[in-house]
């Protein structure tokens, strides 16, 4: 984080889930390989199948799904900076592209409460700005007063066409797509001391 002008704190931060607040277990390369649709984004390939195929392909996603939600492991810093954003104030909420019976299971799994949840259940997945907004929406809160929280292209791509602040978790690595993230972060440590630095409005 470069010095500057103060970063005022946010309402409310939406956070993904994969590789976000959980480390990343879904294998994409070999769920593709197993539903027969290429290199192409899954969900956006599930829309463009017949029902038949469609219902084998999303059979085959969930069996995945089920798996890594069962088997998950929190990222580090994750429980501390959730604890730490509810002390504040700081309303959460998450925005995956997984299902919501996935995100039940890791919820459950590892005891987390977040004020809001959009899935691919409730609303066109990431990169599209909907979810976010619904996620705004539910939380009463101005997508200005917001920030987008995530490890992948899709996370940063969605909060700029929302118009929300976008964090991008880099985990070490080179950013790889052309949307801008408003911070880059390396983990969920380093994002808890970036809004212990901020100052309210």
């Amino acid at each position: 984080m470069s010095p500057g002008s103060p970063i005022i704190l946010p309402r409310a931060i939406l956070f993904d889930m994969d590789g976000t607040l959980t480390q990343p277990l879904l294998d994409f390369p070999r769920i593709k390989a197993e539903m027969g649709i290429g290199n192409r984004p899954i969900l956006e390939a599930l829309a463009e199948l017949d029902e038949p195929a469609r219902f084998e392909a999303q059979a085959v996603l969930q069996r995945h799904e089920v798996h890594a939600a069962a088997h998950s492991t929190l990222n580090a810093g994750c429980r501390d900076l959730l604890d730490h954003l509810a002390a504040m104030g700081i309303l959460a909420a998450l925005i995956t592209r997984n299902s919501l019976g996935s995100v039940r299971t890791v919820l459950d799994r590892h005891g987390l409460k977040l004020e809001v949840l959009v899935t691919r259940d409730d609303a066109p997945p990431k990169p599209s700005p909907l979810p976010l907004h619904l996620a705004c929406r539910r939380l009463e809160i101005a997508p200005a007063d917001a920030w987008m929280v995530g490890d992948g292209q899709y996370d940063i791509e969605a909060g700029v066409a929302a118009g929300i602040k976008t964090v991008w978790l880099s985990h070490g690595r080179q950013r790889a797509f052309p949307a801008t993230p408003w911070r880059i972060v390396r983990d969920l440590p380093e994002l808890a001391e970036v809004i212990k630095q901020c100052v309210s409005s």
